[in-house]
Protein backbone atom coordinates (compact mmCIF):
# COMPACT_ATOMS: atom_id res chain seq x y z
CA UNK A 1 0.00 0.00 0.00
CA UNK A 2 1.39 3.21 -0.74
CA UNK A 3 0.99 6.60 1.66
CA UNK A 4 0.89 10.19 0.46
CA UNK A 5 0.90 12.95 2.57
CA UNK A 6 -0.85 16.29 1.82
CA UNK A 7 -0.39 19.21 3.93
CA UNK A 8 -3.29 21.73 4.38
CA UNK A 9 -3.79 24.56 6.83
CA UNK A 10 -0.64 23.16 8.73
CA UNK A 11 -1.93 19.37 9.18
CA UNK A 12 -0.89 16.80 7.19
CA UNK A 13 -3.45 13.95 5.44
CA UNK A 14 -2.76 11.03 4.62
CA UNK A 15 -3.97 9.47 1.39
CA UNK A 16 -3.19 5.38 1.04
CA UNK A 17 -3.94 3.43 -2.16
CA UNK A 18 -3.33 0.31 -3.22
CA UNK A 19 -4.39 0.46 -7.02
CA UNK A 20 -3.95 4.17 -7.50
CA UNK A 21 -8.19 3.94 -8.97
CA UNK A 22 -8.87 3.79 -5.13
CA UNK A 23 -7.85 6.09 -2.74
CA UNK A 24 -8.19 6.08 1.17
CA UNK A 25 -8.13 9.41 2.96
CA UNK A 26 -7.77 9.40 6.68
CA UNK A 27 -10.55 10.91 8.57
CA UNK A 28 -8.78 11.23 11.87
CA UNK A 29 -6.13 13.65 10.17
CA UNK A 30 -9.26 15.56 9.00
CA UNK A 31 -10.55 15.63 12.21
CA UNK A 32 -7.67 17.08 13.53
CA UNK A 33 -8.45 20.23 12.33
CA UNK A 34 -11.42 20.54 14.59
CA UNK A 35 -9.77 18.93 17.91
CA UNK A 36 -6.68 18.20 17.87
CA UNK A 37 -6.94 16.62 21.18
CA UNK A 38 -9.55 13.92 20.49
CA UNK A 39 -10.48 13.94 16.63
CA UNK A 40 -12.44 10.75 17.66
CA UNK A 41 -15.31 12.67 19.06
CA UNK A 42 -15.48 14.68 15.77
CA UNK A 43 -15.63 11.46 14.00
CA UNK A 44 -18.26 10.38 16.37
CA UNK A 45 -20.42 13.63 15.68
CA UNK A 46 -19.91 13.26 12.15
CA UNK A 47 -21.49 9.23 12.41
CA UNK A 48 -24.66 10.51 14.32
CA UNK A 49 -25.44 12.74 11.59
CA UNK A 50 -28.33 12.15 9.42
CA UNK A 51 -26.76 13.28 6.49
CA UNK A 52 -23.61 11.01 6.72
CA UNK A 53 -25.83 8.01 7.04
CA UNK A 54 -27.33 8.93 4.15
CA UNK A 55 -23.93 9.25 2.30
CA UNK A 56 -22.83 5.75 3.08
CA UNK A 57 -26.46 4.37 1.96
CA UNK A 58 -25.82 5.68 -1.29
CA UNK A 59 -22.16 4.37 -1.46
CA UNK A 60 -22.78 1.15 -0.20
CA UNK A 61 -25.74 1.31 -3.03
CA UNK A 62 -23.29 2.29 -5.73
CA UNK A 63 -20.77 0.45 -5.00
CA UNK A 64 -22.03 -2.77 -3.10
CA UNK A 65 -23.42 -5.40 -5.08
CA UNK A 66 -23.99 -7.72 -1.96
CA UNK A 67 -25.81 -4.46 0.21
CA UNK A 68 -28.95 -4.99 1.78
CA UNK A 69 -30.86 -2.23 0.74
CA UNK A 70 -33.83 -3.49 2.95
CA UNK A 71 -31.81 -3.62 6.34
CA UNK A 72 -29.82 -0.83 6.11
CA UNK A 73 -33.37 1.20 5.20
CA UNK A 74 -34.60 -0.24 8.97
CA UNK A 75 -31.45 0.45 10.48
CA UNK A 76 -31.46 4.56 9.27
CA UNK A 77 -34.87 4.69 9.83
CA UNK A 78 -34.62 3.18 13.38
CA UNK A 79 -31.96 5.90 13.81
CA UNK A 80 -33.24 8.81 12.44
CA UNK A 81 -36.41 8.37 14.84
CA UNK A 82 -34.08 7.88 18.03
CA UNK A 83 -32.26 11.44 16.65
CA UNK A 84 -35.60 13.14 16.35
CA UNK A 85 -36.07 12.32 20.29
CA UNK A 86 -32.96 13.61 21.48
Amino acid sequence: MLLQNIKTQGFNIEIYTEDFKNDYISLTDIARYKNKDAPRFVIQNWMRNRNTLEFIGLWEILNNKDFNRVQFYTFKTEVTEYLMLL
